[in-house]
């Protein structure tokens, strides 16, 4: 009987998992606040500037900066105590986002790329640890299900946080949801605080951590290269944002074409589509699909499956009907996330995890960025229009997937029959 068979159900691990369920809380909590803050932001830079390549710029800063501190973050996720880690990520990013509330003219518009730096830098240990945390408070095969809860909850609180978010910000105002956010991750590390968490470190080396740190982050890169069925699964994601990145940020661009008097609800409710979709892809496919040596296979075909969504929503008119095809586009992203994560998970021991999660969230941010960046100036420089753009990203994607099904899926098929693929 395969682990699949034996996984729990969703409510059984909600409910049997104390330390999981906790750690759940804690990410609700502060999931819907960061939703909250991210549609607000991205309103308030369309409001202050009127500039593709400015919220594009806001984009980016969510993720380059993230990307960059991976690296140490991996480091810091796998030497210190991850429950700790979190709770102070948690407190520093209560703080930073009150910051926000001192932007309200075109000349503070640089306050909202530096406090959102500060607040992306703290979070890069905060995921790391989240992701490298799971494996340690439940059952291997229990996996599927905790991840799948957990990406599902993702998307849930993107649908619900985003759309509701963008109704806030027009009716509350943008102030009351940056208290929000700010009050979400106060509630997030009391629920952590109370969560338990064993770990197995990395054994420390002597020495401060900046001139140890170096060493560490090469030992969990030798890590990732000796073992290819790892490093096929850290690269999964950042494939993915090769195209997958540019057409996130182009959900915002379109939103506010559909409707630019109400640019935060319009935004908020594609942002939901997307959401939704990310929910429901890993629910349907978790029951669909139980044996994991087809999960390569099932994550090229919907890297290609994201594309398709998107050229029907290039090829539409600008109304809110593109939300459909962005929902089952999203729906095909969300299942490539829990796939390539839980096999990661499976396939990393404690010691590197953390590292190796950093590793993959450097390769992802940085290709998301890197994707964004060229879009943006693709539109600020009118080379094409935005419908035009979301047809050659879409169209990234589909050739980005079937490089997938080409290459990786016949060496994660040679790997599984020699028993090359690390299981712990």
């Amino acid at each position: 009987m395969s682990d699949l068979a034996k996984q729990a159900g969703y409510l059984e691990l909600l409910r049997g998992n104390t330390s999981f369920r906790r750690l759940w809380y804690g990410t609700v909590i502060s999931l819907f606040g960061d939703w909250f803050n991210t549609i607000a932001l991205y309103a308030l830079i369309l409001r202050l500037s009127g500039s593709e390549f400015a919220l594009g710029a806001v984009f980016i800063t969510k993720m380059l900066p993230w990307a960059l501190a991976s690296p140490l973050a991996g480091v810091l996720v796998d030497r210190f105590d991850r429950r700790h880690l979190m709770i102070v990520s948690d407190l520093l990013r209560a703080v930073i986002v009150l910051g926000f509330l001192l932007i309200d003219e075109a000349s503070e518009v640089w306050l909202i790329y530096l406090l959102t730096t500060a607040q992306v830098v703290v979070g890069s240990i905060f995921h790391p640890a989240k992701s490298a945390s799971i494996p340690n408070i439940t059952k291997r095969e229990n996996l599927v299900t905790a991840n799948t809860i957990m990406a599902a909850t993702w998307s849930v609180l993107l649908a619900v946080g985003a759309a509701v978010g963008g109704f806030a910000a027009e009716w509350l105002g943008l102030e009351a949801v940056f208290i929000l956010d700010s009050a979400s991750y106060i509630l997030s590390a009391f629920f952590i605080y109370r969560t338990v968490i064993p770990q197995d470190t990395s054994p420390r080396k002597s020495g401060s951590l900046f001139r140890t740190a170096n060493a560490e982050l090469i030992e969990g890169l030798r890590h990732i290269k000796r073992f290819p069925a790892i490093r096929r699964m850290a690269t999964t994601k950042a494939i993915w944002a090769i195209g997958g990145g540019g057409l996130v940020y182009l959900i915002a661009l379109l939103g506010e074409a559909i409707s630019p008097e109400s640019a935060a609800v319009s935004i908020g409710i594609l942002f939901g589509a997307r959401g939704i979709g990310t929910g429901i892809g890993p629910v349907i496919i978790r029951v669909g699909v139980r044996e994991e040596r087809r999960w390569p296979l099932v994550i090229g075909i919907c890297i290609v499956l994201t594309g398709v969504g998107y050229l029907f929503v290039g090829s539409m008119s600008l109304t809110y009907l593109i939300a459909i095809p962005i929902m089952l586009a999203h729906a095909a992203g969300g299942v490539n996330w829990v796939f390539s994560t839980v096999l990661l998970q499976q396939r990393v021991v404690d010691r590197f995890r953390g590292r190796v999660f950093a590793t993959e969230w450097l390769l992802v941010m940085g290709m998301e960025s890197l994707s964004i960046l060229a879009a943006s100036l693709v539109l600020e420089m009118g080379l094409l229009s935005l419908s035009e753009t979301v047809l050659l990203y879409g169209s990234l994607c589909i050739v980005f997937g079937l490089i997938w099904l080409f290459l990786v899926v016949p060496a994660e098929k040679k790997d599984f029959l020699s028993g090359n693929i690390p299981k712990f």
